[in-house]
């Protein structure tokens, strides 16, 4: 089976789906409209098509609007070409916008789309143009695919296909319990791009109350990513007093991440908008406990009570009480980590979602639905 994947080549999630796909035997060719950083998929044997979209936003208003019709033109044929090159048995995009709309216009059939959250969430509701341009995209596609059921109903008002949910998982056998050597340190984790919708400003102030109120006890919060807000951040735990007690890691690849959630005590995710709660399940896996906003994707992934607190979201109020109770009961920590582990055993296992992806691919090339 070959499929073609339109898909943003800088993206962990593409490369993700993208080498666990072929190491199960998919034949994948990756079509970008974003360049690669680095050499990912030649050095895992994908071959990776780029074309550079975005030119046209360097230019004038009116220039760039003739421009943006130039170039996704020029885009469609440049994917047409590819398409009769390698003449795939599939074409799956990943995201409504420009990937979806570029993998529409070809033509092509069997066409799958999957939707990641912002395309759904925030894209539509920029202009009514926006809108439509989902809708279409929709309308062309033979199967849409949602990584949450509470996206998939956010998708629903786009589309009167019947959505299939893919989950994006973890592989539980990297993501799980490691002997690691602590102290009596009590550490705040956080894994997350250093943007403004991922709450980290509410972070940081729900531990500045966790430190006033546990005077005697020796507490961190380690944040694991890099984004444009870093300075903003730094600055505010000097603000607040509490620069000494916060470090800011940068970026982790993604293979070490699992090293770093075996150090947190509890992780807190605070996203004011989450499609599908990546990090939590991460988290879980690890047996690490967790609080997490009230945002969509983390209702649907944490079980409050169970395998973690949920609290509302721009509430760091609401955090600090939550991540209080693990400092109260270490017991909870443990019972709550086992709980998560096992929830997402049963639920977000990366090669079980690996074989149903597969199934859908599948039952897309015999043309029947299960």
């Amino acid at each position: 089976m070959r499929v073609l994947m339109v898909a943003d080549a800088r993206s962990v999630h593409t490369r993700r789906w993208a080498v666990s796909l072929s190491k199960s035997g998919v034949e994948i060719i990756v079509f970008s409209i974003y360049p690669s950083p680095d050499d990912f998929f030649e050095s895992n044997g994908i071959r990776l098509v780029f074309f550079d979209l975005f030119t046209y936003k360097e230019l004038g208003a009116v220039r760039s609007i003739v421009g943006m019709i130039r170039s996704h033109s020029e885009a469609v044929f440049r994917l047409k070409a590819l398409i009769n090159e390698v003449n795939p048995d599939i074409l799956h995009a990943h995201y409504a916008t420009s990937f979806g709309l570029i993998a529409a216009l070809t033509g092509f059939h069997p066409f799958i789309l999957s939707v990641w959250g912002s395309d759904v969430y925030e894209f539509p509701e920029l202009s009514a143009i926006n809108r439509e341009s989902v809708k279409f995209t929709m309308r062309r596609c033979d199967r849409v695919l949602s990584t949450s059921h509470i996206m998939a109903r956010r998708t629903a008002l786009f589309t009167n296909r019947q959505i299939d949910v893919t989950p994006f998982g973890v592989d539980t056998g990297q993501f799980r319990k490691i002997p690691v050597k602590q102290d009596n340190t009590f550490v705040i984790g956080n894994v997350k791009t250093l943007s403004p919708k991922y709450g980290i400003d509410v972070l940081i102030r729900a531990f500045k109350i966790v430190r006033d109120r546990n005077a005697d006890l020796d507490t961190v919060l380690v944040i694991v990513g890099d984004g444009p807000c870093r300075t903003e951040y730094v600055k505010l735990t000097e603000e607040l007093g509490i620069g000494e007690y916060v470090k800011f890691m940068g970026n982790v690849p993604n293979n070490r991440l699992f090293w770093y959630y075996n150090t947190f005590s509890v992780s807190v995710s605070l996203s004011d908008s989450e499609s599908f709660g990546v990090v939590a399940v991460e988290a879980m896996a690890c047996c690490c406990p967790v609080v997490v906003s009230d945002a969509d994707g983390f209702t649907e992934v944490v079980e409050d009570g169970v395998t973690g607190f949920i609290v509302p979201k721009r509430n760091p109020e609401a955090a600090a009480a939550a991540i209080q109770r693990f400092i109260d009961d270490p017991g909870l920590r443990e019972r709550m980590g086992e709980a998560g582990r096992a929830r997402v055993k049963k639920m977000y296992d990366w090669n079980a979602n690996v074989a149903g992806m597969i199934n859908i691919y599948k039952e897309v090339c015999d043309g029947r639905r299960s």
